[in-house]
Formats: structure tokens, C-alpha cells, sequence
């Protein structure tokens, strides 16, 4: 396949019929096929800390092919059939990936996020149908362990675990590893590889209710990581560094199968991949090292290692991917200019596994734009009235509407079917992002008709955080938006009004809430109490208002640690449908001043507009 650089490319591989472009129609056909033409090849590269003098773990790709037979052979033994479900609280680690793979051979597999509350866990172990519960060993980086050992009181499930060194676990708690050293490392059974098939559950945030498993088909994984590549322009000579973690779509398809279905290499960057300080101080010193041709970012990574000096030859890395929240236009820029390096977008989603549009790298990167869609795929702007998408209608070149999609990666739903309504729609996603395509078919987003608020490419859901603070006897209302965070992009911040006589201070009424929110990460940043939320017509609260003020809030802020002294005002507005935030600082146009703002402001997944006056 030759790589992409505009929509003419993809038209043109479109004349030809899917099942002769994308033969292999499931991600064991993608892994077995690579491994068969480079078994000796590196699959992974495996750091185990953050020192460069430590030698690293590299498995190839026919280890990794034998290993995922096994883990297949174990499930199979263990009971696991075509409905139930290996759930897996691990890191990104070649032992997880086999298990990853492995399990949609005996039957599904659940990646949950081990940030999660023990009991919330346990419940997405029940909604999956599990089977067994694979979690991270006792080690000194990642708590993981004592998170399982809750979970399985909670929901009493067979816990297997996957150690990171010699008799650091429990005795009494069977050993991934030594279990799968006693299974053949090929299959004892024929594998189901109908495309069709679901074989992955993959938990995800909603606007309301409690979180959603979608469904994955081998068809829909495989379509996204066998075309992926045409955008990167990668092929088996290609080095990334993943350092996401399995249960979200990025670690396991977006940057990673689709890896692994050309043969190239992955550095997995530690138990605790890009959040390991050590490993972002020598990021160019592993890049030089490990000969990186593509980096896997959000754009908070982007700007982690631009503050990094490159004390390195990084001559090797040819481009810097990055999806999963806004990108910033001057994020964007500062980093090609500080680094040479190329950055393209990419727009996702964990209902269609992981890809909606991709920027080529042989193509320009355009502000504003996610990219093209995938082959065999459509994807359309259309009206948005009467609080719903109006699938039949299309909008004009540049005219906003609400994102929709259809193809073979969308997934088929959800595991409660009831939650389908208002996302899955006549075989469409209805996406609830705001945007629209331009005259050369790039898809631009410009904001979201849902309230999910995206930290760190971590979907929240405002309503849990909601009902979290409304269970406080002192609240009267609440309603938790987005604020701009220059290291998580996003991050959730809480706006409540009190009952009449209650006197609990904002950080008092945090402390009081933060263990009851559902998951750490959702725990609002701050809490700003008022004396009336902004309203609607019908008596709604009016969010929109909130999202600008809460901008406001944290720029000003910022500008007070960013320039002491200096007086500055900060004003949101919607423009175009796009939040922008005025900044005004009294005085004189400064040019050393200017360049400190920008900076600063440059890593804000918020447009902005700087005034001296």
C-alpha cells in the first residue's frame, strides 16, 4: 500500500475491493502475518526503568506470536469461551500484549484502567462476563496490585499475576508467566477469525449514566491498525515510542497494532510509561539510542518533552503523532520549530477502535484539521436541529454541523444495547463533535455538542462527578466543566451553589467529595462556589457560560505566575462556535513580555488572543 498524502490517494485505493486491500480481517491474521515475514524482528523494546545504562527487554515477533498461543491455550484451559471475557489491569508490557491478543482467541478481552475505583471495577468485571482477572504484580513503580486484591473481593473472580520480577508476588496467587511456560506455544483449538466476531470490551466515559462497554470486532480493530500505516508512512524498519497504556484505543490500536501489522518496533518506556519523570528528562537520549522514527503523543506529551533540551541526535524521528484532545495550532508550531520534527493529528474514538481521521505525514499539517478519513469509510458534517443529527442531509464545504461516521471499524454497540440510543444510529456514530470538512475533505473540529471532558485522553463524565457533589448535604447544584490544563489538555473543575445557610468553604467541600468521585482522575481540580448558576430559559443550567468562565479563571491564574506584577485582564468568548479567550495587558506592546505569554499560553487547548492597550 502506497502512502497517503491526500484524498485523491485514498479515493484511488478505494476502487479496489476491501477484501483484496485489507486481506487479514482480524489482529491475531495482522500479528501472525508479520511474525511469519519477520519472525526475528524486534516487536518491543521494553524499558525496564528509566536509566539508559539498563539493558532493555526486547521480545521479537516470533516470541510474541508463541506467547499469544499460549495465553490462548491458558483462557481456553481455564474455562474462558467465545462469550466470556480475560479482563486485564496491567501496563503496557510485552506480557500484557500477549494477553491482549491472546485472549480474543479464546474468547474477549476487558483492558480496564486501574485507576479506577476498586468497586467500579469490579462492576465493569461483571457487566463483561469475566472469567479471569490478569493484573500488574507487586513492584515498586506502579500500584496495581493492591487494587486488584480489592477488586476481587467486591467480584470473587480466578486473579492471575503478571510479575515484573522473581517472587516479588504472593505465593498463594498463580504466576501468569509460569502458567503460560506449562501451554504450547501453538494453538490446541482453530480460532474463530470471522471479522464479525466481538472480541474485545473496552470501557469508556458517556455523557451520563455510568460508563459504557463498547464492543470491538476483529474487523473493526484490524481496519483501523492495517491503514493506519499509509498515513504514518511507516513500514517493518519503523521504531515508535508507545508509552500509553493498553486499556485505552492509543496504546492498544492507534499506536500499537497498528505498529505491529507492518513488523515495526515499539519502546514501551517502563511500568509507568510517559508518566515517568525519569524517562521525559532522557526522552531525546532513548530516541538517539533506540533509533525512534515516530513519537505517539497527546499534545500534553508534546509539550512535556519540549521543555526537555534535545541533548540528543535525533536525526532518526521523522514525525510526532498526536490525538486524543485539541491540538493547539502554537503547541504545534513551537514544537516543529524547537525540534525539527513534524506533527500530525489524529482524531479517535473508542467506538469506532481508536481512528476516525489521521493527518498524513506526506501531506501538510493544517491548523485546525484532524486529517482525512479512512479508506472504505465516510464521514460527514450534517444539520444538527430538534436535538438530533440529521442523518440524511449533508452540510456544505466549511458549514458546521455534528460529526458522523460510518465503515467497518464502527463498533457494533454497546454491551447494554440500551445505551445505544443517540450515539449508534441507522449503522452511524453520531460522534457529538461539533465541525466540518473543507473543500480538500479534512475534517475540522471545533467543539462538542457532549459535556465529556477529555484529561489526558480520559474520557469524564461531568454527570458522575455531578452526582458526587449533589450527595452532599450542603449542595444545592452543581455542574462540573472543562478547564485548560497545560499538562492533562483538560481537566474537570466543579461549580456549585450552596443550600441556604450552609457555610463549608470550596476547599472543604472538595475534601469532603473527592473520595466519593468515581475515579481519581475526575476529581475536580477546584471547586468555585457561587451564588447562582447561569441558567436557560426552561430552568437547565447553561454550561457553555460556566466553560468560559472557568477559562477565565484559570488564565488569570496563569498570568499571575507567569508575568508577577503585571496587570493583565482576561475575557472568554464564543466565536464561531469556538471558545477564544481575549487577554489585555496594560501597557505598552512588549516583545520579551509577548514571547513569555505565548509560551506559556502556547500549551492551552484553548484559542487565544493577546492585546497590549
Amino acid at each position: 500500500m502506497q502512502p497517503f498524502a491526500t484524498l485523491a490517494d485514498i479515493e484511488r485505493l478505494e476502487r479496489t475491493p476491501l477484501a483484496q486491500a485489507a486481506p487479514h480481517r482480524s489482529p491475531y491474521a495482522l500479528i501472525r502475518a508479520a511474525a511469519q515475514r519477520f519472525p526475528g524482528r524486534e516487536a518491543f523494546t521494553f524499558l525496564p526503568d528509566a536509566a539508559l545504562d539498563t539493558p532493555p527487554v526486547r521480545t521479537t515477533y516470533a516470541v510474541l506470536l508463541g506467547q499469544m498461543h499460549r495465553a490462548a491455550n491458558l483462557f481456553r484451559a481455564l474455562g474462558v469461551g467465545p462469550d466470556d471475557a480475560v479482563a486485564l489491569l496491567a501496563p503496557n508490557t510485552p506480557e500484557a500484549h500477549a494477553v491482549l491478543w491472546g485472549a480474543q482467541l479464546a474468547g474477549r478481552v476487558c483492558p480496564i484502567n486501574y485507576l479506577l475505583q476498586p468497586e467500579h471495577i469490579a462492576a465493569l468485571l461483571k457487566a463483561a462476563n469475566a472469567r479471569v482477572l490478569v493484573a500488574l504484580g507487586p513492584n515498586s513503580e506502579l500500584a496495581v496490585w493492591p487494587v486488584a486484591e480489592q477488586v476481587v473481593r467486591h467480584h470473587e473472580v480466578p486473579l492471575l499475576q503478571l510479575c515484573v520480577g522473581p517472587g516479588d508476588g504472593p505465593q498463594a496467587v498463580p504466576v501468569l508467566q509460569e502458567l503460560l511456560a506449562t501451554q504450547p506455544d501453538v494453538l490446541t483449538f482453530e480460532p474463530d477469525l470471522n471479522p464479525d466476531r466481538v472480541v474485545a470490551l473496552f470501557h469508556t466515559g458517556g455523557t451520563t449514566g455510568a460508563p459504557k462497554l463498547a464492543q470491538h470486532t476483529q474487523g473493526n480493530e484490524a481496519h483501523t491498525a492495517w491503514f493506519a500505516h499509509a498515513y504514518y508512512d511507516v513500514d517493518e524498519h519503523a521504531v515508535e515510542i508507545n508509552g500509553f497504556p493498553l486499556f485505552h484505543v492509543a496504546g492498544a490500536f492507534v499506536y500499537g497494532l497498528a505498529l505491529l501489522a507492518v513488523g515495526a518496533r515499539q519502546v514501551l518506556p517502563t511500568l509507568s510509561g510517559m508518566r515517568n519523570a525519569g524517562f521525559v528528562q532522557r526522552y531525546w537520549r532513548f530516541c538517539e539510542r533506540e533509533g525512534v522514527t515516530h513519537l505517539a503523543c497527546v499534545p500534553t506529551v508534546l509539550a512535556s518533552v519540549m521543555g526537555v533540551p534535545v541533548d540528543a541526535n535525533i536525526a532518526s524521528v521523522r514525525a510526532a503523532y498526536t490525538g486524543g484532545s485539541p491540538l493547539p495550532s502554537e503547541l504545534a508550531q513551537r514544537f516543529e520549530a524547537a525540534t525539527g520534527i513534524p506533527v500530525r493529528n489524529i482524531l479517535g474514538m473508542t467506538e469506532c477502535a481508536g481512528l476516525v481521521s489521521i493527518e498524513p505525514l506526506r501531506g501538510p499539517r493544517t491548523p485546525g484539521s484532524a486529517g482525512l478519513r479512512l479508506p472504505y469509510t465516510e464521514v460527514h458534517a450534517v444539520p444538527w436541529r430538534d436535538a438530533e443529527a440529521k442523518l440524511e442531509e449533508r452540510c456544505a464545504a466549511g458549514e458546521t454541523g455534528v460529526l458522523v461516521l460510518r465503515g467497518p471499524h464502527v463498533s457494533p454497540g454497546y454491551t447494554d444495547a440500551a445505551r445505544n440510543a443517540g450515539l449508534f444510529e441507522q449503522g452511524w456514530i453520531v460522534s457529538g463533535d461539533l465541525g466540518h470538512l473543507d473543500d480538500a475533505g479534512r475534517i475540522h473540529i471545533t467543539g462538542r455538542a457532549k459535556d465529556v471532558i477529555i484529561r489526558g485522553s480520559h474520557n469524564i463524565d461531568p454527570g458522575l462527578v455531578e452526582d458526587a457533589f449533589l450527595a452532599h448535604p450542603d449542595v444545592a447544584l452543581c455542574a462540573v466543566v472543562a478547564e485548560p490544563d497545560a499538562y492533562a489538555g483538560e481537566v474537570p473543575v466543579a461549580f456549585v451553589t450552596l443550600k441556604p445557610g450552609a457555610t463549608l468553604g470550596a476547599d472543604a467541600l472538595l475534601a469532603a467529595v473527592a473520595p466519593q468521585v468515581y475515579e481519581r482522575p475526575a476529581v475536580p481540580k477546584r471547586v468555585v462556589l457561587l451564588e447562582a448558576l447561569p441558567m436557560t430559559a426552561i430552568g437547565k443550567v447553561f454550561k457553555p457560560e460556566l466553560r468560559l468562565r472557568a477559562i477565565e479563571i484559570k488564565l488569570t491564574e496563569c498570568l499571575r505566575e507567569w508575568a508577577p506584577g503585571v496587570a493583565a485582564r482576561v475575557q472568554a468568548l464564543e466565536q464561531g462556535g469556538r471558545q477564544t479567550a481575549v487577554i489585555t495587558v496594560a501597557g505598552p506592546p512588549d516583545g520579551a513580555l509577548r514571547e513569555r505569554l505565548q509560551q506559556g499560553l502556547a500549551a492551552m487547548a484553548v484559542q487565544t488572543e493577546l492585546r497590549f492597550e
